[in-house]
């Protein structure tokens, strides 16, 4: 009686503390995993649907020969063993069992390799492209190019969008948390997209799997991938190799438009570059500045050199009483533009923002205060 009451308490206690969290639910992920989901993503792309299935056809031959295998041992435990007045066997080299034994799983592998065959020489056929598109992995961010088909010469970086007070100070975390970015990939439905990737520090892999696309992007080569979705929307990925410190930060949100959207998306972001550099030779104010390069300090450099500019000890250096920082403004320049070891370049940022977030860091922290300001204009100076 003592351990049933004990018993039941424990029960009581469980479900108080499953109501009390029942707050804390999650909600499905839009173009991500659903809660409690155990298969797949719904795939969108046809090879995505031929990995999909694949999985399902080898589930299925695995779970067959599993109940076969075991079936046939536990029936002879049970139906010959010694207590039932059996006797071992004693035989020796059957050879109507050893052919069997080579011929079934033979044409067993011959069976998962067929499909399996057919969707990766698919998967690896990257020719005839509508878009190539280059993915660059860094330390921890994506930097895109678009290098041929519509949209050719757009290029910007995509780095997370999950607020720091939601990672490191208990905010209430968003359904998309840690899978969000500022700026996706963006594509048009029913169009060939070659994803050409590589890296500038150290391997990082691109990936999608409703698309059913995963490509490792590795420092000093070029791999390639492809995918065609049939349906508009958004969908979510990761890297996929371990990169280091912030791997779990640096999420990968493609956002699939239909034709006529995905035009309006290009010309509104060439349009957007071509303001940018009518901007060059605008003169802003030390606040200006200041106020546009926190915004483009937190999207772009806070992973690495972090909000207090004291950087990652043994990795990334400290901006707050960096001799670069603090020294010739053409020297910080020139870096952000060209990088040197494990930064890389910050060309894709526009010369506003360059400019902007150069006036930041040196008019940050401990750093030099004052009119230490850097203009659009001589950072376009510099590129040339």
């Amino acid at each position: 009686m003592k351990y049933a009451k004990r018993l039941l308490m424990m029960i009581a206690a469980i479900s108080g503390q499953l109501v009390a969290t029942s707050s804390f639910a999650v909600n499905d992920m839009v173009g991500g995993p659903a809660v409690r989901e155990l298969n797949f993503q719904t795939p969108v792309t046809a090879i995505a649907a031929d990995i999909y299935q694949l999985h399902t056809l080898m589930m299925v031959i695995c779970v067959v020969i599993f109940l076969a295998v075991f079936g046939v041992m536990f029936y002879s435990i049970l139906k010959h063993r010694k207590s039932l007045g059996h006797k071992a066997a004693s035989f020796h080299e059957s050879t109507t069992v050893e052919i069997a034994w080579t011929v079934v799983p033979f044409i067993i592998v011959i069976l998962m390799a067929l499909p399996a065959t057919k969707t990766v020489v698919a998967m690896k056929d990257t020719s005839n492209a509508d878009i190539t598109i280059k993915a660059t992995g860094m330390q921890w961010k994506w930097g895109y190019d678009y290098i041929k088909g519509e949209g050719e010469g757009i290029a910007y970086y995509s780095a997370l969008a999950t607020p720091r007070d939601q990672i490191h100070e208990g905010a209430p975390k968003g359904d998309n948390y840690l899978i969000e970015v500022d700026n996706p990939l963006v594509v048009p439905v029913n169009k060939k997209i070659r994803i050409v990737t590589t890296a500038n520090d150290v391997i990082h892999a691109w990936g999608v799997p409703a698309l059913g696309v995963k490509q490792d992007a590795i420092p000093g080569f070029v791999r390639d991938t492809w995918f065609k979705a049939e349906k508009v929307g958004t969908y979510r990925g990761n890297c996929y190799e371990l990169c280091g410190k912030e791997h779990a930060f640096m999420p990968i949100v493609v956002n699939v438009l239909s034709e006529e959207d995905y035009a309006k998306w290009v010309a509104e972001k060439k349009k957007g570059s071509t303001a940018g550099a009518e901007d060059a030779n605008k003169p802003l104010t030390l606040a200006e500045l200041t106020t546009r390069g926190a915004s483009v300090y937190a999207a772009n450099c806070v992973a690495c050199h972090q909000e207090t500019g004291k950087g990652v000890p043994g990795a990334f250096p400290a901006l707050d009483g960096s001799k670069v920082v603090n020294g010739p403004k053409a020297d910080q320049v020139a870096l952000l533009l060209n990088g040197k070891n494990a930064m890389p370049s910050w060309k894709t940022l526009s010369d506003a923002e360059i400019a902007a977030v150069i006036t930041y860091t040196r008019n940050h922290w401990s750093n030099k205060a004052g009119q230490n300001i850097v203009q659009a204009a001589e950072v376009l100076a510099a590129r040339k």
